[in-house]
């Protein structure tokens, strides 16, 4: 039953999160509330993983909760519930692309949709940033560490490696929990 359930709400997530990886997060939010297979701060471990493993966020959100959930057949379950969707839409858009890329309902549709995600995707990282930062009580270090690495980020504009080894480094150094 629960292959099922997660082969549900990840076909769910698939059809639905359109943006990217991160335009998963607010399903993978909402998850918490209607399955209770996790909560924030396992998302945000989560999340942080994924960020930090190779290939697509999405996909590897997907298999990681699914072996969170299920083990290794959940984790399988999971992502091609997530992928299918993505499989299925793009055979039917190539079909009939050329007729309707030009065309003034898809070009708006298309222009309301990304506003939209943008916000999903804004509620997540407040969310995942509340939870990061004052997870187990208010801690200063944390977030000096943010200010210092969002700085870093915007200023010399490194690999991401760079930036997860660092906060890697400094989690340890500073034990922050």
């Amino acid at each position: 039953m629960i292959y099922l359930e997660l082969f549900i709400e990840f076909f769910k997530i698939g059809l639905f999160s359109v943006g990217g990886g991160l335009a998963t997060l607010p399903f993978l939010n909402k998850l918490i509330d209607t399955k209770g297979w996790y909560n924030v701060s396992e998302l945000t471990n989560m999340l942080a993983i994924s960020e930090s493993t190779p290939g697509p966020i999405g996909v590897n959100m997907a298999t990681y909760v699914g072996f969170y959930v299920a083990n290794i057949l959940g984790a399988f379950v999971a992502t091609f519930a997530l992928v299918l969707p993505s499989y299925i839409v793009i055979i039917i858009i190539s079909k009939f692309l050329s007729k309707f890329k030009n065309s003034g309902y898809v070009i708006n549709v298309f222009n309301v949709i990304r506003p939209v995600v943008t916000g999903l995707i804004g509620v997540s990282f407040i969310t995942i940033f509340n939870t990061a930062i004052f997870s187990y009580g208010f801690n200063i270090k944390k977030i000096i560490i943010f200010l210092i690495i969002f700085f870093l980020i915007i200023k010399y504009k490194k690999h991401p490696i760079f930036y997860i080894i660092l906060g890697g480094l400094l989690g340890f150094i500073f034990k922050l929990n």
